[in-house]
């Protein structure tokens, strides 16, 4: 049977294509056999699907464009076939390569055409500016550790003396097959009691709140006018000396301003306040000496003067939109208030407030011309002492710097005896070319010197670490003996900064002892001289030795093999131990004998910062004799913390820690010695016993298992200690023993024994 079928007429369709005459096939002999398939669509659109006609991929279709309907095809950018998504897919991969590489191209050549920066003390934190933005570099990671009252950890540098902290618990840990916490050595600081210098819990409110005058203290809590200058008078005698930031001819004026009505208080003024302050905590100190103890409590006197600093932050916030020279000069003080108090995270913020506000009145740029010179000077000395302070802190915290030595920064201070003159104290002349502000010009030296070579040793370290394939770089001895080789180059900068320091600001010794050196020399103490003086020159030599322990520090490797002393950097762990002995050495005759530095919290910190790395030195070492001397120093600091603890209570704490390290330390040592002893014994022991017994079993001695065989395994056992028979007893079990050879009276002339542990001795 035959079935017609009925076409759609051309009409209808709207195809142009032709078509034969009716009742005749198309001819196929004219057919091009390359014709491309007709392209398909994956769904047509709703009028085409309905009418049966052709569709395509447009939007709209081409049927609908041609008869102006409303094509349901409207989604540009959906694809209905997982082919054309992938070709999709493939098309946007190409794009983005395209992209990248575009984009890496553009780094290059604007990294290409940066100017080469002028070598100075700051070219190493310049001229590698660049790296710190490669998104593939690997970064040297440091450490989280809750150091105040709240359980929320903040993040301190590898450089740090809390990572190096962090690294003798991991140590401990391993040692003591027992969990040590970072806050087991972390002294008790109001810090980890209080939550605030209000001395309030968690949970507690926000302490006293502001009057409508601005005032936070109640009239009972205020000084009377013969006390405020008692503690203003004490501010010129300690800190202005070491900080001279202050025209003091024009702050007694600026007081004298304020006591308007007698009998009643003065007005209110955040610069006046916040000297009061650290005179208070620097007064109480010295005044305290029947403390004892190492529990915190509200009457700390490291937090004395508090309602005064909380009265200057309240006065300071109304100048933060036009700030002035005296905002910054609180700020610098308020940093110093809250380091010696333990609030170190709170003095970073502060030291970061007080460089922007630094910045906006422009005391990084040279002054102008027309201005005073009096005033010129003061305004480089305190960038300068700002730009110190801040260097320090990063430093001490490992922490990026706010601060970076640029061509646009003013000139340092000057020292000459007319600008001491104009800078408002009366201090006798030192010597023709020494002033009372040559320390505080020395003191700037010494801080750009050591921040060049600390930036150096954390590039060059971190460039190592960056090409290694993983792991710390304490573990790579190679690492740590290529970035011994580059720091031995730029250490050399501290060793010139020394030969320049004039011998007035050099604290003589006796005997053949030299300054600013390692030799434990004792001090010649000037008897004549003034406490300001005294007070410089033991402040100079003490800041670079706890500067230069912090550089030599990361050199000391807690390892459990002989690698340390193999290792290059060997040198210069035993040097961060030397001077961390200097330091000591030079704490323990001031603080014992003379009353330069009593009270002075700087001064404690940085024996802190000694003791603790003079007991990592003791743990990492390896070799006991060497270490004698390093014990000695570590008693002495303890010493110096004990005295220290009769004023606050964070160094009576900090003693008992250090004698609790000690101890461990020495039961670590002493139990590796043992030990090696037993290990050395038994070497021995074995080795003999081993070799006579298959010497004879080899030559079929027959006395194996003889008469005396019982004595001769009694005699091999002996010899073996717990570990070794242990090891024994798992071979043994995973590797049963043929006694075949007991058959037939056999001498036992065919036994092995090469695969016992203990033969390998």
């Amino acid at each position: 049977m035959f079935t017609t079928f009925v076409g759609t007429p051309q009409s209808l369709t709207g195809s142009t294509k032709d078509v034969p005459p009716e009742g005749r096939a198309p001819s196929t002999s004219k057919q091009n056999p390359s014709q491309q398939k007709r392209h398909q669509v994956a769904r047509a659109c709703e009028w085409c699907r309905i009418q049966r006609i052709k569709c395509d991929n447009r939007v709209p279709c081409g049927n609908c464009h041609s008869k102006n309907r409303q094509c349901s095809n409207r989604a540009s950018g959906e694809f209905r076939t997982l082919p054309h998504a992938y070709r999709e897919i493939e098309r946007l991969r190409h794009r983005i390569r395209d992209l990248e590489s575009q984009l890496d191209d553009e780094r290059n050549d604007s990294q290409a055409t940066l100017p080469t920066p002028p070598v100075s003390i700051e070219n190493a934190s310049l001229g590698n500016h660049s790296s710190f933005r490669t998104p593939r570099r690997r970064q040297w990671d440091g450490v989280h550790i809750s150091t105040a009252h709240s359980q929320q950890r903040t993040w301190y540098g590898p450089l740090s003396i809390l990572y190096f902290i962090s690294r003798m618990n991991t140590h401990l840990t391993s040692a003591l097959q027992q969990p040590h916490s970072d806050k087991q050595i972390q002294p008790n600081t109001v810090a980890k009691l209080f939550w605030s210098l209000d001395c309030n819990s968690l949970g507690e409110d926000d302490g006293p709140q502001p009057r409508k005058d601005g005032h936070v203290m109640e009239s009972g809590q205020c000084l009377t006018a013969v006390q405020e200058e008692y503690f203003l008078n004490l501010f010129w005698q300690s800190h202005h000396s070491s900080l001279p930031i202050l025209n003091e001819v024009e702050f007694k004026e600026h007081c004298r301003s304020l006591w308007t009505t007698p009998g009643k208080s003065r007005k209110p003024s955040a610069l006046v306040d916040i000297v009061i302050a650290m005179s208070m905590q620097y007064g109480m100190t010295i005044r305290t000496k029947a403390f004892a103890g190492t529990e915190v409590d509200a009457d700390d006197p490291t937090i004395a003067g508090r309602w005064y600093y909380r009265r200057c932050q309240a006065l300071l916030s109304r100048d933060l939109e036009s700030p002035t020279i005296s905002t910054v000069q609180c700020q610098i003080l308020s940093v110093i208030y809250l380091c010696c108090a333990s609030f170190q995270n709170m003095a970073h913020s502060t030291l970061a407030l007080a460089v922007r506000t630094a910045n906006m009145i422009g005391l990084h740029m040279d002054p102008p011309a027309d201005m005073p010179t009096t005033e010129r000077e003061l305004r480089k000395r305190i960038w300068w002492s700002l730009y110190n302070l801040e260097s320090k802190t990063c430093m001490k915290l490992g922490r990026p710097f706010s601060t970076s030595l640029s061509s646009i920064f003013c000139d340092l201070p000057a020292d000459d005896h007319e600008t001491a003159r104009m800078a408002g104290s009366d201090f006798a002349p030192l010597d023709e070319n020494v002033t009372w502000l040559t320390y505080n010009l020395q003191h700037t030296k010494l801080v750009l010197v050591v921040r060049s070579i600390h930036t150096a040793l954390f590039e060059q370290c971190l460039e190592i670490h960056s090409d290694e394939k993983g792991g710390v770089i304490y573990e790579d001895p190679a690492a740590m003996k290529r970035c011994a080789d580059s720091f031995s180059t730029s250490i050399q900068a501290l060793r010139t900064w020394v030969q320049e320091v004039p011998d007035i600001l050099k604290t003589d010794r006796k005997g053949d002892g030299v300054p600013f050196s390692t030799n434990l020399s004792a001090l010649a103490v000037e008897q004549f001289a003034p406490l300001w003086l005294q007070r410089q020159r033991l402040l100079l030599e003490l800041l670079y030795h706890n500067l230069s322990i912090n550089l030599y520090r990361p050199f000391i490797i807690f390892s459990t093999t002989a690698q340390q002393n193999e290792s290059a950097s060997q040198q210069y762990a035993t040097l961060a131990a030397e001077h961390g002995m200097a330091l000591t050495n030079i704490m323990h005759q001031i603080i014992t004998q003379t009353n330069i530095l009593a009270g002075w919290h700087e001064a404690f910190q940085w024996q802190w910062n000694a003791a603790i790395t003079l007991v990592g030195y003791l743990l990492a070492s390896t070799e006991l004799s060497s270490t004698a001397p390093v014990r000695q120093a570590i008693d002495r600091a303890v010493k110096v913390f004990e005295v220290f603890g009769r004023s606050f209570a964070a160094a009576a704490s900090a003693a008992a820690i250090v004698r609790d390290l000690v101890e461990k330390t020495d039961f670590v040592k002493e139990r590796a010695r043992i030990r090696d002893a037993q290990a050395r014994s038994t070497s021995s022991t074995v080795t003999n016993l081993t070799s006579d017994n298959i010497s004879s079993m080899a030559h079929g001695g027959g006395d194996f298992l003889g008469p005396m065989g019982q004595d001769h395994m009694n005699g091999m056992f002996n010899g073996i200690d717990e570990v070794n028979m242990a090891a024994m007893q798992e071979v043994l079990a995973a590797r049963p023993l043929d006694m075949s050879f007991l058959e037939d009276g056999s001498d036992g002339g065919g036994f092995d024994m090469s695969f016992l542990p203990f033969t390998s001795f």
